[in-house]
């Protein structure tokens, strides 16, 4: 008998016009692995996120009441024509989790309360209920950290030189310059003369210059509140939180603020009575610190039956963090400490135990920071989802990923207007023979070097011990590309960013958010729209300031924004495109203005490609070139930052630092986001920077790039207590040739057929 039910097994989008999408239509199938590849930038993000997922959450959020509503984030309606029988959409994507100091691996998974309740019942002493256990609850903090663990102590000496005077420049505080608004409230306060050298203060102007709490002063007929400099830098920048500080105050803070472990509590977090409470001898702030594979053996010996379906919830997490390939974790690890890929793995934890069936899972390159030996094991998972009746969409580059899927969906054929069109859907068989990009490069494979090139000199690291290095010593080659690689936590990052990244002539291209605003874009944080903002100026004989959208030239509905926000009170506030200006960000009178026939928004609308033959000599030139070389030509210039991946991110940093005079580069897994195609392009252009001189030192797991090195160190054997130590230094060829590491295994498989 057919019921009407059985005919939605398909998600239907038509005319998908989200971004570059070029009105396409499409069905994907249910309750299967749809994997959709294509070049960066190709439309796959604004296809999978931006239309299927946003849609899904958006209806969902419809069926809450507008006072809930207005509690949630507003989700515009995508740019499509129709999406017929989706089902509930789950994102599992790789933005770092919450980075508060107060986030750590258990909380973020609910481990850590699980154990909470293990020891309320079970430890000795008993002293009380599970909150006894919470360093975020008062109940269960150390008194003096309130339970972050360290305290700090200011440097004065960074923050001020006793030399000078206040008038001579005695504070090199970031924000507190002579004449700066800061600096005149300490100058004028009357409680110290700003022509006396620090090192003359009494004890009294010391302790006010330093320590004086706010209090209301007036000089003349202004009225101003003064606090004492250190009262003034820990209210403005030590409550903040790290990570959401921009880099020069980072850097300052970094310098001036020493972080210790908290002396009464050993920096575990916790009261004296939550560290004195036991299970088998150990108390739960030595639990939170065991390795997660450590800690799954642990739980496992305590056999309470007051507990017992506590504790086989633990278990099951436990050993599903060990299977996803995080057993080398910690639950005490702070989450804002996570990679990308970790983040996104941490999450997908939670929805393997889920019992909801039917519902879109979507993921966003789960492979980024993972080993070719833990991607088998993030295949299965995906299976896994899958075979419990779920609908499982995931964009992703690799072949190994691509490989498992039930469905192929591949955009192209380019990136950005070159792309957005549907070039495949179907079976992997299918793909391999279609022609397309992808399915040229499926089988591709890059070669060993043929010839490797030699080091002018060494950077020398003896004796490493940061996280879970082992005194790890090792010559990393100047003048050569170097290739660090090993599994998912063997101590890859800790070796390199912890002892190479503070060096001098030491540049870190990574795919750290970049600090900016809905503002901020690729022209502005590139210095590219100073050139562009020149060359109309000169062209119109009017000055630079009008053709900046933060500046005089902005439309004033929008204030230059293109967007007017609207609060709708009890329901979520809404982005409409400025009706004045269309979205162009500028008043009526600068669009007037034009170089070479188009005005300013027509520039800054330019894909990267575009604009690079438009300004064909100068400044703007040269930067066009760098960014179309780190593979961003089809970036638009005035796109806001905050649309770009980790991996788009991390080139246009490169892009920047390509201007500085640098000697050494240091790139995090560059290839995350990059169609294979793309990879070998990437290839040239680290190729490019070490014959022009430089030296190259990438974190990798991508095969190619590690055949393409001139020298790889593998770090191992295994992530956690497991790894830390150098398992190979060596040619390629070598590693190919003698090694039995797990890198040697798999570029052994992977060179196999070309080589």
């Amino acid at each position: 008998m057919h019921i009407a039910a059985d005919n939605h097994q398909v998600i239907q989008v038509r005319g998908a016009r989200e971004n570059n999408l070029a009105d396409i239509s499409l069905d994907i199938p249910k309750r299967r692995l749809t994997v959709f590849t294509g070049v960066s930038g190709s439309g796959k993000s604004s296809l999978v996120f931006g239309t299927i997922a946003a849609e899904s959450q958006r209806m969902i959020n419809e069926t809450y009441t507008a006072f809930v509503q207005s509690f949630m984030p507003s989700l515009g309606r995508p740019d499509v024509d129709g999406l017929h029988n989706l089902s509930a959409a789950i994102v599992v994507d790789q933005e770092r989790m919450g980075a508060g100091s107060r986030s750590t691996v258990g909380t973020a998974t609910d481990a850590y309360t699980m154990l909470r309740i293990v020891y309320s019942r079970v430890g000795t002493p008993h002293i009380g209920t599970s909150s006894a256990f919470s360093f975020n609850n008062p109940e269960g903090m150390c008194p003096r950290c309130e339970g972050v663990g360290e305290v700090s102590d200011i440097d004065v000496d960074q923050l001020v030189d006793r030399e000078l005077s206040l008038n001579e420049g005695a504070i090199t505080v970031p924000g507190f310059a002579v004449d700066s608004w800061y600096w005149q409230n300490m100058a004028n306060s009357g409680f110290y003369s700003p022509d006396t050298r620090l090192k003359d203060f009494t004890e009294q102007e010391w302790a006010d210059f330093l320590h004086r709490s706010a209090v209301k002063v007036k000089a003349g007929s202004n009225g101003f509140t003064y606090e004492g400099l250190i009262t003034k830098i820990t209210r403005l920048y030590l409550a903040k939180d790290r990570e959401s500080m921009q880099p020069h105050i980072r850097a300052f803070v970094d310098r001036a603020v020493i972080f210790t472990a908290c002396p009464d509590c050993g920096g575990t977090r916790l009261s004296a009575a939550a560290l004195s409470s036991r299970i088998h001898g150990v108390n739960i702030a030595e639990c939170a610190s065991m390795q997660i594979s450590e800690l799954a053996g642990f739980v496992r010996r305590i056999d309470d039956p007051g507990v017992a379906p506590m504790l086989a919830s633990l278990r099951g997490l436990l050993d599903s963090l060990v299977e996803i390939g995080l057993g080398y974790l910690s639950l005490d690890r702070p989450s804002g400490t996570l990679s990308g890929g970790e983040a996104q793995r941490v999450k997908m934890v939670r929805h393997l135990g889920s019992s909801l069936t039917d519902v879109t899972y979507v993921f966003d390159e789960p492979t980024t920071g993972l080993h070719p030996h833990d991607i088998q094991r993030m295949n299965d998972l995906l299976l896994r989802l899958r075979d419990k009746g779920n609908t499982v969409l995931v964009v992703e580059h690799k072949p190994e990923v691509i490989a498992i899927a039930d469905h192929v969906v591949d955009l192209g054929p380019g990136a950005g207007t070159a792309g957005g069109q549907l070039c495949y859907s179907g079976d992997v068989a299918g793909l391999r023979t279609s022609g397309t990009l992808t399915g040229r490069h499926l089988g591709h494979r890059a070669r060993l070097r043929e010839s490797v090139r030699s080091p002018r000199g060494h950077l020398s690291v003896k004796g490493a011990d940061l996280h879970n290095l082992k005194d790890v010593s090792v010559e990393v080659p100047l003048g050569v590309l170097t290739v660090v690689t090993g599994v998912a936590g063997s101590g890859k990052s800790s070796l390199i960013h912890g002892y190479l990244s503070g060096r001098e002539g030491v540049v870190v291209a990574d795919q750290s958010p970049i600090r900016g605003s809905r503002r901020s874009n690729p022209a502005t944080y590139t210095g590219l729209l100073g050139p562009i903002r020149t060359a109309f100026a000169k062209a119109n004989g009017v000055k630079a300031a009008l053709f900046s959208a933060n500046s005089e030239g902005a439309c004033p509905k929008c204030n230059g924004l293109g967007l007017v926000y609207t609060d709708l009170a009890m329901m979520a506030g809404v982005a409409t495109v400025c009706e004045e200006c269309e979205g162009k960000r500028f008043t009526p009178e600068v669009l007037t203005y034009r170089l070479r026939g188009k005005n300013i928004s027509e520039v800054l609308n330019m894909p990267v490609a575009e604009a690079y033959e438009f300004f064909t000599t100068g400044q703007a030139r040269a930067v066009l070139g760098r960014l179309a070389d780190v593979g961003l030509s089809y970036v638009r210039l005035g796109q806001p930052l905050n649309t770009l991946s980790g991996g788009e991110r991390q080139r246009l940093k490169l892009a920047i630092s390509m201007a500085e005079k640098s000697s050494t580069y240091i790139l995090d897994e560059p290839t995350t986001g990059l169609h294979m195609a793309d990879v070998d392009k990437l290839l040239a252009l680290l190729d490019r920077l070490v014959d022009d001189g430089n030296s190259v030192i990438v974190i990798e797991h991508h095969q190619a790039v590690m055949a393409h090195a001139d020298w790889l160190i593998d770090i191992g054997p295994g992530g956690g207590h497991s790894g830390g130590q150098v398992v190979f230094e060596g040619t390629p060829a070598a590693l190919v040739a003698g090694a039995d590491t797990l890198t040697a295994r798999h570029l052994r498989e992977y060179v196999g057929t070309d080589a």
